[in-house]
């Protein structure tokens, strides 16, 4: 063996010696060999609201099984996850954890026996969560939640990709570590809306398009790709900044309050997995916590060459005769109209429009379409069931039907949506279902 040769393998064995401690490390938690702080009532208390603000049950309880038990399968472009059990059962749950391991799960993505956590957990998110706010977290799911003996379930996730430990190299490029830091120049307001839409409240991890490693293009406000709009499990969630067409542009502070606390407002209504997030955490925020979202979201700048000219209101006309000709008008006219109404404008905060509805203003067609052929889940503000949901027409419409006459809403009014293909919609129709017409209410404890 030449030197060459010999130094060589001694670097090789260096790397992988390096890259091997590297993958296996524990990561350092703020709170390691810290007590935990008496869970008095007010303390577990605090934890439930922390536990809203991260909608943690909505993955971690499914509608017939028990709170926080897991279960829940996450479809991903890998294959099915099935979210653990985080109650406090010793054996099954996560009732062993210290502070320390807890924080090391919610912020870091990694388990107390050391495997790395999938990033369908939103850690890279939750690593803004402050030390205060782990800490009542932990208090509430340790001293507040009924420990379930349930085993979790293995993912059908195929190897290698079922391989954990490249996750450790995936998470030092695309999940940043640290807690929120409040901004310089900016109010407290502002910052409490900043710390709950970037930690707590993960709304990248749909808003926010990804790239080719599945990784968020942007976690705050310095990046102009973060929360501008996804496609995401057959919908397409919409930009949070300031786009008038595809955004928030036309809507005030007191709308994004609205329609948060609400689950509607004049422009629109929750629908797809934002009806989950309603149904279990925007509504119960307190209104202190809403108006600091509204007004971060508020102070994110649009992208015109992204978003094109600005929707005008004067275009929302009833249809002409002309306008009857075209393909899909009748059945809009049979079947949409009457909520919807002859101009696209909807009627109030129950009925939303369709003229300038971000939906019908996207390039991308998934939210109508999945709206379209599937409906819309229970909205359920306050214990109360809505009286009013959108149908699903999958079973009166076929794909050419349904394709000519969402055409016809996303290029009538001004709306600047494009069309739709009879194959797109088939498409959706293949790995979709009808939503439910049954509310669906996750329990906390």
């Amino acid at each position: 063996m030449n030197r060459t040769t010999r130094y060589l393998l001694v670097v090789g064995v260096a790397v992988a010696a390096g890259l091997a401690w590297f993958v296996t490390r524990t990561p350092h938690s703020p709170l390691d060999n810290q007590t935990p702080a008496a869970a008095t009532p007010e303390l577990i208390q605090r934890g439930e609201y922390v536990a809203r603000l991260g909608d943690c049950v909505a993955c971690h309880s499914t509608p017939k099984g028990a709170p926080f038990a897991g279960g829940y399968e996450m479809a991903t472009p890998m294959g099915s996850i099935f979210t653990t059990n985080i109650t406090p059962d010793p054996q099954t749950g996560i009732g062993r954890y210290s502070l320390a391991d807890f924080d090391r799960a919610v912020r870091s993505g990694v388990a107390a026996d050391g495997h790395r956590l999938y990033p369908a957990m939103p850690y890279p998110s939750y690593a803004k969560y402050s030390d205060e706010d782990i800490r009542a977290l932990y208090a509430f799911f340790m001293h507040g939640v009924k420990p379930v003996q349930q085993a979790n379930q293995p993912g059908k996730i195929a190897w290698p990709l079922n391989i954990r430990w490249p996750i450790a190299l995936w998470n030092a490029m695309f999940a940043p570590q640290g807690a929120y830091q409040d901004k310089a120049g900016q109010d407290a307001l502002w910052n409490r809306g900043a710390y709950i839409v970037q930690g707590p409240g993960h709304c990248g991890s749909c808003h926010t398009p990804r790239g080719l490693a599945m990784n968020e293009q942007g976690m705050d406000e310095s990046s102009p790709r973060y929360l501008s709009g996804a496609l995401l499990d057959g919908w397409y969630a919409p930009s949070l900044r300031q786009d008038p067409n595809t955004g928030l542009g036309r809507w005030s502070e007191g709308e994004i309050v609205q329609y948060l606390q609400n689950g509607r407002n004049v422009h629109s209504v929750v629908t797809g997995t934002m009806t989950e997030a309603f149904n279990n955490s925007t509504q119960y925020m307190t209104d202190h916590d809403l108006a600091g979202i509204a007004r971060y979201l508020a102070s994110l700048p649009g992208d015109p060459q992204r978003d094109g000219p600005a929707w005008d209101p004067a275009r929302a006309q009833a249809l002409t005769a002309s306008d009857m000709q075209k393909p899909g008008a009748a059945n809009y006219v049979a079947k949409c109209s009457s909520c919807h109404g002859i101009d696209g404008r909807g009627q109030g905060q129950w009925m939303p429009p369709l003229a300038g509805a971000s939906s019908s203003m996207a390039k991308h067609s998934a939210t109508s379409i999945n709206v379209a052929l599937n409906g819309s889940d229970r909205v359920v503000a306050q214990g109360m069931p809505d009286a009013y949901r959108m149908p699903p027409y999958r079973n009166q419409l076929n794909d050419q039907e349904m394709a000519d006459v969402l055409t016809f809403i996303r290029s009538s009014w001004g709306n600047q949506g494009g069309p739709v293909t009879p194959a797109e919609v088939a498409e959706l129709r293949e790995r979709t279902r009808a939503a439910s017409s049954n509310p669906i209410i996750l329990q906390m404890r």
